[in-house]
């Protein structure tokens, strides 16, 4: 073997890793040398099963857990987690083995750096049919300590169907369901001008879209883009709205106010209720 090294064939990846091939290695290879050298019972987690689930771009590092009772000597480039649970995993040909995604996603969510961000994490598996929001929750009862545990929970039982990002899930909790306006299609597949759009919130018996935009400024051609869908909406007889984080966080009680007399307008005879003691309704 070391002759095999030495004569350039092979090369050493770790302490007793090998590649039987030259050159740069690639991605997985790399991944593979983590776990080999992390030795039996190691799974890839965090950052580097995300990415193998394609949640996250690869990081710099590389992230494995193992189990609590095994001592590791560090290794460079490979961040050790070590758990006393029975973890989750799951194994596709060709590639290492990895934390399952709900294992994945709660890992991620008690380092992140806000709600959003956890929001936004777990809406993007659901979006990838990686889980589901019945998984998330039952792996989550499974663990004795875990951060934003509460609001997660709260968030599953909301559900993401149709959740797309932070601002999304901030719309549907903050302004239509504290509000008591309806219940909406959400990503609310259309045809326009032969094209299949998607609608961010569709109030499809009243005729009324709400699409919900988190960037700060669009370029012109992306303004010019929303406009022109607008338009050719409302020459469906379709109504738009659109909002941004101010208008759901800030002004979440005079955006809702402001869609239920749209909603009225097109024979909505709901009430709208206040979100609490300091509703602005």
């Amino acid at each position: 073997m070391q002759d095999l090294v030495r004569g350039g064939r092979w090369q050493r990846l770790g302490v007793g890793v090998y590649a039987a091939f030259t050159g740069k290695p690639p991605r997985p290879a790399l991944l593979w040398a983590a776990v080999l050298r992390a030795g039996p019972g190691s799974l890839l987690s965090h950052e580097s099963a995300a990415e193998l689930d394609g949640l996250l771009q690869p990081a710099r590092l590389i992230h494995v857990t193992v189990p609590s009772a095994r001592h590791r000597q560090p290794i460079a480039g490979v961040v050790i987690h070590r758990s006393s649970r029975s973890v989750g995993y799951k194994q596709q040909r060709g590639l290492p083995p990895r934390t399952n995604t709900e294992e994945t996603v709660l890992d991620l969510a008690a380092s992140a750096a806000s709600f959003d961000d956890v929001i936004a994490l777990i809406a993007r598996a659901c979006q990838l049919r990686l889980t589901t929001p019945f998984l998330l929750d039952d792996a989550l009862r499974q663990r004795a300590k875990a951060r934003w545990r509460a609001e997660i929970g709260r968030a599953l039982q909301d559900g993401f169907d149709g959740v797309h990002s932070p601002l999304e899930y901030r719309y549907h909790r903050d302004v239509e369901r504290a509000h008591g306006l309806p219940e909406p299609d959400r990503q609310a597949q259309a045809t326009q001008h032969g094209a299949r759009i998607f609608r961010d919130v569709h109030y499809r018996a009243y005729r009324l879209v709400v699409e919900l935009d988190g960037k700060a400024s669009h370029p012109d051609e992306q303004r010019w883009q929303d406009t022109h869908r607008d338009y050719a909406a409302a020459a469906d007889g379709i109504v738009t709205l659109r909002y941004g984080w101010a208008d759901v966080t800030e002004r979440r009680c005079e955006t809702a106010r402001q869609i239920a007399m749209v909603l009225v307008g097109r024979g909505w005879r709901g009430t709208l209720k206040q979100c609490g003691p300091g509703c602005r309704i």
